[in-house]
């Protein structure tokens, strides 16, 4: 378990508070407390944003909010979700998983486009810690294939963050069309493509598969989650290199050491959304929509933005990623929509059961 971070929240709360929707299922005085069933490496990130989002909500509408949360794989969660686990909100690794909740009834369709940019507040992308000083010599994707790099990477039937990595080698491998998506500009024209897009010959791109089907003979250990291969990683000392999302390779560096672990940033990557929804069925039969509501639009806000960069995940607010560059670099990144035809048939393809994973994994024991 990773130590909380010490960040200091330069804003003031009451600035905050404007960000907060109005509140009409809750009249002052009354206690709510909301659910968040989130993926593994959020836990930091949601702790700090609870507080600002509390004492903001409180100060607007007297009304005292307590936010609990729940992590760990993406998929994991998703599926106790869907067998009861009552979740006001979802705030997950994938696309998928929050369609698999919709598909059993339990989020209305639409979620995408009740937020905005595909209803996910800040983005990510996947790089690699290696050991200090990069003694393998890392440097780009064909790196990891290499007969003596051994590979750590969390399960992608139950991590989103694998399933990312698993699409992050696929898409560089097949040369998918990047964007730089720090400027307006390059964000809009990626949006613009993944809604135009109609053919998607990535999938039958053969280098990919036989870069995909090589990694994984690389792999000694396939945690359930992000976290815990973070952990396997940097706690227990297996691997040459960690694949995951971009904030778990800083908070290694936070937990264990910088001058244990360098980051590499391979010459492309993917454009990480994670997406949040409200869970329909919950908030309507617990009478906690409006809170919750607030409780996702907030994430858009400049307060939030701000914790979001500090645990070093890029917001969406162009101006705010700008003040976290030095940590957070401009990349060139391709996106599900474009390159994969959206997350329904990328799921689909690749991680259902029977899907191309399952074809290609062989565990070593």
């Amino acid at each position: 378990m990773f130590r909380s971070k010490i960040a200091v929240i330069g804003l003031v709360v009451a600035a905050a508070a404007l960000a907060v929707g109005p509140a009409r299922q809750a009249r002052s005085g009354q206690d709510v407390t909301l659910l968040n069933v989130s993926y593994d490496p959020t836990r930091e990130l949601y702790s700090a944003i609870n507080d600002l989002f509390t004492e903001a909500y409180k100060a607007k509408t007297g009304v005292n909010v307590t936010v609990e949360q729940s992590h760990g794989g993406s998929s994991k969660q998703a599926r106790a979700v869907i067998d009861g686990l009552q979740a006001d909100v979802v705030t997950l690794g994938v696309g998928s998983d929050i369609l698999a909740i919709e598909k059993a009834g339990l989020i209305k369709p639409g979620w995408q486009d009740r937020f905005p940019d595909n209803a996910s507040p800040y983005t990510s992308t996947v790089a690699f810690l290696v050991r200090k000083g990069n003694p393998k010599h890392i440097k780009d994707w064909k790196d990891l294939l290499r007969s003596d790099v051994q590979v750590i990477v969390a399960n992608p039937k139950t991590s989103g963050a694998a399933r990312w990595s698993f699409l992050a080698l696929w898409g560089a491998t097949a040369g998918a069309k990047t964007y730089d998506l720090s400027t307006p500009e390059g964000l809009a024209a990626s949006i613009a493509a993944g809604k135009a897009a109609k053919d998607f010959p990535a999938y039958k791109n053969a280098a990919a598969l036989a870069a995909v089907t090589e990694l994984y003979k690389h792999v000694p250990v396939l945690d359930t989650g992000s976290r815990g291969a973070t952990v396997t990683f940097a706690q227990k000392g297996i691997g040459d290199v960690l694949l995951n999302w971009e904030n778990e390779l800083y908070l290694a560096q936070d937990e264990f050491g910088g001058d244990k672990f360098d980051i590499v940033y391979p010459s492309t990557s993917i454009l990480g959304e994670p997406p949040v929804a409200i869970v329909d069925s919950v908030v309507d039969k617990k009478k906690t929509r409006a809170v919750a509501q607030a409780y996702l639009d907030f994430l858009y806000s400049k307060a939030a933005q701000d914790v979001i960069g500090q645990w070093h995940y890029r917001p969406r607010d162009i101006e705010t990623l700008k003040k976290y560059s030095a940590e957070l670099p401009p990349l060139k990144l391709f996106t599900v929509d474009e390159t994969f035809g959206g997350w329904a048939r990328a799921q689909k393809t690749f991680f259902a059961d029977g899907g191309i994973f399952d074809q290609i994994y062989k565990p070593t024991n």
